[in-house]
């Protein structure tokens, strides 16, 4: 005969009632066309390299999946502390240090119903410099300088073995010509241009004209030239670390007066630009970040680096009254 204590009819009345409880909070009803029922987070996964940002979205479905507004306030987290962090609000998801796959860690949610994706962090998107660090030019075919130049850092040449324009024209860093340290310095850019030429595009840029946009960090690219018409700005959101790497399969030009703006705490020695053939900085240019090219980099009159100049194969040219200095 079995035997039911009161404790234990609590028990057998209580549980079942909780558990109803349970999925009432969880079905207020049966789905109703045109009500929140899904929501999607986008990109899934979403990749970036340490220290980068990705932007993650919302969107909402009803039971029929189609699209509809997601009833406020819609509150990010991010699940996993090492994939990095996120603003609740605006799902701005920062990398954190340690690279890998993360699934699921990214949430957004509205009342009961959330929605999820995977954050991917990669390896750093700035290269390593190693011997060429020191740099502010580094040419393979010659350097020349026309006056009023002044190269505040190294100036090499490799395998090439002339500079022309100095004086007047001042480097007050050492100079190498065609020596093993200037070979060694062509060997670390070589392996760091190939290194960025290899990162994965997050964005073509179209038109192939990134002036008058204020851009987040990230990998941006185009097949073909680069331009900078005005002003690009480079907001950092807070993040000293973010990194930008610009691609082109050909030639970087600036406008006249054009300028790399960096706001939101962007560091131009984490600014980089991959330049298939050659580059030229317009008159009057501001200039920040590093470029590496395959060919050459010309400076007209009056344009200012704070960053590399490091030509892999052809001259490094400067005109009237050019600055470099080391980011």
């Amino acid at each position: 005969m079995f035997t039911v204590s009161r404790s234990t009819a609590r028990l057998l009345v209580i549980v079942p009632f909780a558990a109803l409880l349970a999925a009432c909070e969880h079905n207020e009803g049966p789905a109703v066309a045109g009500q929140l029922f899904t929501i999607t987070v986008s990109p899934n996964p979403g990749s970036a390299a340490v220290g980068n940002n990705i932007q993650y979205t919302a969107a909402g479905q009803d039971v029929n999946g189609a699209g509809v507004t997601i009833p406020p306030p819609l509150v990010w987290a991010n699940l996993n502390a090492t994939a990095g962090t996120i603003n609740s609000s605006s799902g701005l998801f920062t990398a954190g240090a340690t690279p890998g796959t993360y699934p699921n860690t990214i949430r957004a949610r509205s009342g009961s119903i959330s929605g999820f994706a995977t954050a991917i962090v990669g390896a750093s998107a700035n290269p390593v410099l190693g011997s060429a660090a020191t740099y502010g030019i580094l040419a393979g075919s010659t350097v020349t300088c026309v006056t009023g130049g002044t190269i505040n850092a190294d100036v090499g040449v490799s395998p090439g073995s002339t500079t022309t324009g100095f004086p007047p024209c001042v480097i007050t860093g050492a100079t190498h010509l065609a020596d093993a340290t200037a070979a060694t310095a062509q060997n670390d850019l070589t392996t760091a241009y190939n290194y960025l030429a290899g990162r994965p595009c997050g964005t073509v840029v179209t038109p192939a004209d990134v002036g008058g946009r204020t851009l987040p960090p990230g990998i941006y690219c185009t097949a073909s030239s680069m331009a900078v018409t005005g002003t690009v700005t480079l907001d950092g959101g807070g993040n000293a670390n973010a990194v930008w790497v610009f691609q082109m399969g050909s030639t970087l030009t600036t406008g006249t007066t054009a300028n790399i703006a960096l706001i939101g705490g962007a560091q131009a020695k984490n600014v980089w630009w991959q330049v298939g053939s050659s580059a030229t900085l317009g008159t009057g240019t501001t200039f920040r970040g590093n470029i590496l090219a395959l060919t050459s980099i010309t400076l007209v009159d009056n344009a200012t680096m704070l960053g590399r100049a490091l030509a892999r194969n052809g001259a490094v040219s400067l005109g009237t009254n050019n600055t470099i200095t080391l980011p």
